[in-house]
């Protein structure tokens, strides 16, 4: 009944040799859904202000409608690695790229802030399926090549965020209301991404490898027990993932506040360090790949927790706004790409199935993007901005104190893992 998934090469492709033609079409297939995923996100966050104003919210009442997205993500990462693990990385990605593109019409439909609510819900958690679906299906396609290929992918999904942004500034210009909008982009997305998901890989290739040993009658097996039982290396590899998406969300959230009331900038200039963050996070996951092969995840994590640390603390302590936006682009630099090295290493864990690794430290990571920047609102209000983004600075050192745990398993805790039984 199954058929075998086509092992890992047994020599890595080299960097620049030609990979078989399969294969570099799944490559661009998961590229084309990340990009596609990055324009989606990039379309909704710029028109929020434009839904609120057609509902007539409150800030208040939008900070509270805004959760539904939390809250619909958290609940898939918690649940869609079963999915992933039982049917395949493949087809799961396929109903998570469409179902973000119908996802984003509806919160032009919303009538009130609590229909918002349920949307957004719905958009969070087709988001958050997706996510892992993808990078599930990315380290499949990267443990075939050989080599590192995982960053590529999200320096895809920085530029697809990037187009989206500015065809929103552009429909919100020309006084196109958000419904059109998103209907729009929501036709595209779906086409773009139906076509590029006849490209990924065979389902096989995830659900082969665990079912000699899945769990008869019911048993959660090994595709279940990364988020059962994780191991004590995975759920470092999840406090990783957390340090470097809160520190993300903490420069998403804060650095053009901290230029502009902490430093007097003016909102011209504070747009400045925003900018200068995301460039240098998308141009560092566009070497990412080659600097994974030549440095390893291990060495990789560690010199980018340096780098935010240090560029942050610098910035911190020098007190000016030029050595603001250095520093954010620093911090840009040093975060960009460890997080997919995160996921490929969790992607690979031995004994443990790639689906349920991924959605485990993804879950982890992402808890840390939504807690951040209200934790560091709350730092702020009893003590001021820049005191409350030196959280960042620790995030930096936590980085460098974790990254050992990116380094592949030795071979005794390997077979331990392998050997964890089954619960029944």
């Amino acid at each position: 009944m199954t058929d075998q998934a086509p092992s890992a090469p047994a020599v890595a492709i080299p960097i620049d040799a030609k990979p078989p033609p399969e294969l570099a079409a799944a490559r661009w297939a998961v590229t084309a859904i990340f990009f596609v995923n990055g324009v989606v996100t990039g379309t909704w966050f710029p028109r929020i202000p434009a839904v609120a104003d057609d509902l007539g919210l409150s800030e208040g009442t939008l900070g509270v409608t805004l959760l539904g997205t939390a809250v619909g993500a958290i609940v898939a990462l918690t649940l869609v690695g079963w999915p992933v693990s039982r049917f395949g990385s493949s087809p799961t990605t396929t109903v998570g790229i469409l179902a973000l593109a119908l996802a984003l019409v509806l919160p032009g439909l919303a009538a009130n802030a609590v229909g918002l609510f349920a949307a957004l819900m719905v958009y969070g958690a087709a988001t958050g399926g997706l996510d892992v679906a993808m990078n599930t299906h990315g380290v499949a396609v990267e443990r075939r090549y050989g080599r590192p290929i995982l960053s590529s992918y999200h320096a895809a999904f920085s530029f697809g965020g990037l187009a989206g942004a500015i065809l929103s500034g552009l429909m919100a210009r020309l006084g196109v209301a958000p419904l059109p909008h998103f209907a729009l982009v929501a036709v595209l997305a779906f086409g773009a991404g139906w076509a590029a998901t006849r490209r990924l890989l065979p389902a096989a290739v995830d659900i082969a490898a665990r079912r000699p040993r899945e769990a008869p009658k019911g048993g959660t097996g090994p595709a279940r027990s990364a988020l059962l039982h994780p191991s004590r290396r995975l759920v470092l590899m999840g406090v990783l993932a957390l340090s470097v998406l809160l520190g993300e969300g903490a420069m998403a959230d804060w650095s053009a506040l901290y230029l502009d009331d902490s430093l007097g900038t003016g909102p011209g200039l504070a747009a400045v360090g925003f900018a200068a963050f995301s460039l240098t996070m998308a141009a560092g996951r566009l070497v990412g790949d080659r600097l994974t092969a030549a440095w390893g995840g291990v060495a990789l994590a560690r010199r980018g927790g340096f780098l935010v640390a240090g560029g942050m603390g610098l910035a911190l302590v020098l007190d000016r706004p030029v050595a603001a936006i250095l520093g954010c682009a620093a911090v840009g630099a040093g975060l960009s790409c460890v997080f997919p090295v995160v996921l490929s290493a969790a992607g690979q864990t031995p004994g443990i199935a790639a689906g349920p690794a991924i959605a485990l430290v993804s879950a982890l990571g992402y808890g840390g993007f939504l807690v951040g920047p209200p934790l560091i609102g709350l730092v702020a209000e009893v003590v001021s901005l820049p005191v409350a983004l030196s959280v960042v600075v620790a995030m930096g050192a936590i980085m460098v104190g974790l990254a050992g745990s990116l380094a592949p398993a030795r071979h005794g805790e390997a077979a331990a893992t392998a050997a964890r039984p089954a619960e029944g």
